[in-house]
């Protein structure tokens, strides 16, 4: 007959033994943050040192040679990535986005707060019209909830970049979004004023690649962060010529990459050909909305595992 300390000690062990069981099983909340890199040529992200994007293309679905069908200028590629259609739809097609028609198709956080405001949506943005009036902007609606503006043009997408990606940091590791997008122009600044094979470009994508380490250490050391099952998505909205420039239609300028990462990612090329439009759909995707036909949208979910 078992003594009473080693009938405690069974019994101890097995009510330990459903407790961890029960913390193994228990759902974890999905999240996604989306980083937009302004006019980073694939290739070049191949020949320079990035070890963080590097990290996440381990951990994930990476395709490096997909042919954008937006106009090459920053304002049809942001409006594809985060509304999920084209321009033909959105009816941006130059950086002046007067005569939108994002009442129709609103960006990806937007769209979130429709179908339920319940969920906690964050934006930093530092070129004007992704979060302002300028141009005939915002891209980004203030439906979002929180929303924080940083003016690249007045005071340099370097120093911009650094206020942005520090006011991230700060929101995802210390509040709780479920869908964030982040902003980092100063790669495209670069190619325009020194060409996509200076130096300056290289230490521009280098230093955004430390700027991505940050965003992801901030999600790692949330307190939380063991019960959520972050998807991190990452695209430019066009490349450059080697001279710097863009709004051609050369392979340096329409070639992108898309890069899904995290638990909820494939992992390696699988499963077809995504594309800018791919983005917002596949954020929404994750998050458990299924876009209702009347949207009418053009992407589709890309790169998570099935």
């Amino acid at each position: 007959m078992r003594d009473r300390r080693t009938q405690q000690l069974l019994t101890l062990l097995s009510f330990t033994s459903v407790v961890i069981a029960a913390a193994c099983s228990r759902p974890q909340i999905n999240k996604v943050l989306v980083i937009g890199l302004d006019g980073v040529r694939p290739d070049v992200l191949a020949e320079v040192s990035t070890p963080n994007i590097d990290s996440l293309i381990s951990e994930g679905f990476f395709v490096d040679d997909i042919r954008s069908k937006a106009q090459t200028v920053s304002g049809p590629g942001w409006s594809s990535t985060l509304t999920g259609v084209w321009p033909d739809k959105h009816r941006v097609t130059s950086n002046d986005f007067t005569g939108n028609d994002y009442a129709s198709y609103p960006d990806f956080l937007t769209r979130l707060e429709t179908v339920n405001p319940e969920f906690r949506t964050f934006a930093v943005l530092d070129w004007p019209p992704l979060g302002m009036s300028a141009s005939g902007g915002p891209l980004i609606s203030d439906a979002v909830d929180t929303k924080f503006n940083f003016n690249g043009d007045l005071v340099g997408y370097v120093r911009a970049d650094s206020l942005s990606v520090a006011a991230a940091v700060r929101y995802v590791r210390d509040e709780d979004p479920d869908a964030a997008f982040v902003y980092i122009g100063n790669p495209d600044v670069a190619a325009h004023d020194h060409g996509a094979r200076s130096a300056e470009y290289y230490a521009s994508i280098e230093m955004a690649d430390a700027q991505v380490g940050d965003l992801v250490r901030a999600i790692r050391s949330r307190p939380t962060y063991q019960d959520e099952n972050w998807l991190i998505l990452v695209s430019p909205d066009h490349g450059h010529r080697d001279e710097g420039g863009h709004g051609g239609t050369s392979p340096e300028e329409t070639t992108v990459f898309y890069l899904a990462s995290g638990p909820a990612a494939a992992r390696g090329r699988v499963g077809g050909h995504p594309n800018l439009v791919d983005v917002a759909v596949t954020a929404l995707a994750h998050l458990g909305v299924e876009p209702d036909p009347a949207w009418d949208l053009d992407g589709k979910v890309s790169g998570l595992a099935r």
